[in-house]
This record gives structure tokens, sequence and C-alpha cells, in this order.
């Protein structure tokens, strides 16, 4: 009988519900914080409490502003609660970090306005809840496209990881062969720190450095007056690498002098140092790397074919980035959250402008261009959010004319191109984005009609 009353009657409904507003409030998972216009709290419910640590609700409504209390990143950077005050939009899903006692943990809040009966604005609420688990669900999946430092869900990365499980336990000698900044250093140190001799010494050699004469130093050392300058013995880099990995970069750039000696090495495991007599034992991995088309150089007569073959006992290719377009949202966040940690900044996001023309452009750098380009935007960001603006010019520039040449119309798809920028660039605004154009109000609205913008769009 008495939920029949109610039903029949809309006011009786919301008296209920306010007599339960607490009892509602209370019984949710997201914490819920009231705050009034001078900042102070006025109602914080059971869940916020729990998150917050701070199980007692009496000594948090007198300890006065709520950053007091609250004291997420949000607070210090740019107070939530003001700008949704200001703007009059709400926010969803912001993410902020919490310090409570020696552990971080990550809160996704919404904020929304307070208002009385006449629409007038009294507060703001923050509702919030912990997204740290979620977080760390993320990383765990993220983890499987991951090896080491080598970041990849294409299925290219995945025969690459493969491989690298497979041939890092072993003693195998790895030939890696890809394009300048593909990551052959991180594929070498991946192979050393997963294998028995992750104890030992990771030497790098970068071949193409140095001459014919000085590289035979490096890599064999060499004896007190066997050359001019040589004042003292030297110990080499396979030396350093006993019972450890050498690691030889663009091993296609050493002379036919130098290859007879690394092939002795490889097959006997001994050498002499320069202007040296006595024969050194050694017992180091060998993985080399080069940008360079070995089998065409042995064709050629350039590189010893012996070599070639004693090199490639476990050949590893890595595929170009414009081979792994897909890749390359996985990378851009890998670079967000370290140029994050490297620069203490909070850019937490990237437009999807700004990540079409990413996915756009070809990368004859690879990945390290990659990272050069999100280093750039870091840079030129002053924000939470990459624009199209913060990239590199070139980037911008080869990225809309691939785009446009794509099309059937590539000059109607250039224009829309510099209108939506315009537009984009002005909030909208038609007369602004004229005259940045150069053209009348009535003439923008005509080609906004016939190229169908829209906003959005």
């Amino acid at each position: 009988m008495e939920l029949e009353k109610i039903e029949q009657n809309p006011g009786a409904v919301h008296k209920y519900l306010e007599i339960n507003s607490d009892i509602i409030l209370n019984s949710i998972a997201d914490g819920v914080v009231v705050l009034g216009l001078d900042h102070k709290i006025l109602f914080i419910n059971r869940a916020a409490r729990e998150l917050l640590g701070r199980p007692e609700a009496e000594d948090l409504l007198k300890t006065g502003k709520c950053s007091d209390v609250l004291g997420h990143s949000g607070c210090s950077f740019d107070c939530l609660i003001n700008r949704t005050i200001k703007t009059g939009e709400h926010l969803y899903n912001y993410d902020v970090t919490l310090e409570r006692g020696n552990k971080r943990i990550t809160l996704s809040i919404n904020t929304a306005l307070l208002k009385d009966e006449q629409g007038k604005v009294i507060g703001g609420i923050e509702i919030f809840r912990d997204n740290s688990l979620i977080r760390e669900l993320k990383e765990e999946i993220k983890g499987r496209y991951t090896f080491e430092k080598i970041v990849g869900k294409n299925y290219r990365m995945h025969e690459v990881f493969e491989l690298l499980r497979e041939v890092a336990p072993t003693k195998a000698t790895v030939l890696i062969e890809g394009e300048t900044g593909t990551g052959k250093e991180l594929i070498a140190n991946a192979i050393h720190h997963n294998s028995p001799r992750s104890e030992g010494a990771f030497i790098k050699v970068n071949c193409a450095a140095l001459s014919e004469g000085l590289l035979e130093s490096e890599l064999f050392g060499h004896v007190k007056g066997a050359f001019t300058g040589a004042i003292s013995d030297k110990v080499g880099r396979f030396e350093l690498a006993d019972n450890g990995t050498i690691f030889l970069d663009e091993v296609g750039d050493i002379t036919m002098h130098t290859q007879v000696k690394l092939l002795r090495v490889l097959q006997e495991g001994e050498f002499e140092r320069v202007g040296g007599t006595k024969t050194q034992k050694v017992d180091a991995r060998v993985i080399t790397a080069t940008n360079k088309d070995l089998k065409a150089m042995v064709e050629a007569g350039e590189f010893r074919e012996d070599l070639y073959y004693r090199l490639k006992v476990v050949p590893i290719r890595l595929p170009a980035l414009r081979e792994r377009k897909d890749d390359i949202p996985i990378l851009v966040r890998y670079f967000l959250d370290k140029f994050n940690r490297e620069m203490k900044m909070e850019v937490t996001n990237i437009s999807a402008p700004a990540m079409e023309q990413l996915m756009d452009y070809d990368y004859p750098g690879n990945i390290r261009e990659l990272e050069h380009v999100i280093e750039h935007a870091f840079v030129r960001c002053q924000g939470r959010t990459i624009n199209s603006e913060h990239l590199p010019k070139d980037l911008q520039a080869r990225g809309v004319i691939e785009r446009v040449m794509s099309t059937e119309e590539p000059l109607k798809a250039l224009e829309k191109e510099m209108i939506m920028k315009a537009l984009v660039e002005t909030g909208w605004r038609y007369g602004d984005a004229a005259a940045k154009l150069s053209m009348s109000r009535t003439t923008l609205w005509r080609r906004i009609r016939e190229l169908g913008i829209q906003k959005g769009s």
C-alpha cells in the first residue's frame, strides 16, 4: 500500500531519496566529495574516506580546503572543480595520481556542478575511483608485447620475439639485419641479458666509426710499440668480453684484412694482439648487426663468404617501422611514458588528427625517428595533449600530402584539409577562419557546404 502511494506521487519519491541520500551515496563503490564554493568539504562518502585512507568523516569536514584532504595531482596542477565552475563543462574519466603513504595510486575523476533551486552554482562534486588495478592489468597485457625494452604486437615482431626466446639461452652467433633505427642494439642487449652470460660483460663496438688500424687495436688490443702512439700494452674488446658477449655493430664496414682475423676468433676462439706474437684464448659470444645486404656484398666480392655464413648461424631480420605500422600507437604510448618520466611532465593524450599524421608517415629513420618526433612534441606541448601543431613541420606537410594524394581528387582533398585546419585552429569561428585563409566569409561558407565539411568530421 505504501509502495503504491510512492509510485503515484513523484514528490514522495524525491522526499525518500533526500531522506536516504547518505545511505545511497555511502553504498556506492566510487568516492564522492561535495564541495562548497569556498572549497570546504560539505560531504564525503565512505568509499572516498577509504580511498584517501581517512576512515573518520568528522575530522575531514573540519580540516578546511579540499586540497588538504584530497591532495591528488589534479589539486596541485590545476584545481578540477575550479575548471568545471569556470567552463561549466563536466570532466569525465580524468586521470590523476594520489600519494597514499608509500604507494602511488591512479584515480579516474568525474566532476559536476552543485546548484540551488534557482540554478545558481553553489559548489561542485568530485567523483573518483581507483584505477590502479586497471592500470596494472594494462601493464600486464603490455608485457605480452614486449621483450626487454622491445615493443610491438605486429606479427613480424612476434616472430622476432619467439626467435629471441629460443636463441638467447644458447651460445649461437647471431646476425641482426635491419635498417638504421630499427632497434638492432636493443635486440643484442635482450639476447645477452636473457642468456647464461648475463652476469658477464656486454661489450659494444661500432665498426663503422673506426679506421682499419684503430678497429683492429680496439678489437684485439695491441702491444707497446706496435705502432706510433702505442706507448703501452692495451687490452682489446674481445678480451674484455671474455665469458660475456661482444656486439659488433655495422659489421659490413670492416675491411677484408680484419675479416680474416675475425673469422679466426669465431672458428678457433683465439687471436694475437696487434704487434704481438702471444696467442690469446677467449670465450665470447659474438652478436653482429648491419644495415647492409651482406649476401650482395659476398656476391660482389666485398665480404668473405666463409665469414658471412659463420656470422649468420641465427639471422634475425628486424622489419622497418613502415612494415609494422600497427605498432605505432604502442610505441607512441611507450615514448609518452618515457618522456613523462624523464621530463617530469604529464602529457597523457595525443589527439586523433596528430595520431593520424603519425600513422600516415613512413619514418625513413624508423623507431629512432619516431622517438625524436615524440620528444619534439613534448618540447612544444604545454598541456596534457599532443596536437598536430606540436609535431615537426616536415612530418605535418608530408603526412597531409601523402593523405590527399591517395584520394581520387587530390586538389579538392587538399582544400578540405586546409579549411578544416583553419576551422580547428580558430575554434570554428568562421570569420577568423576566413581571414586565415584569405577569403571572404561567404566564400568560406560556400566551400564548406560544397566539400561537405562538418564539425567533428
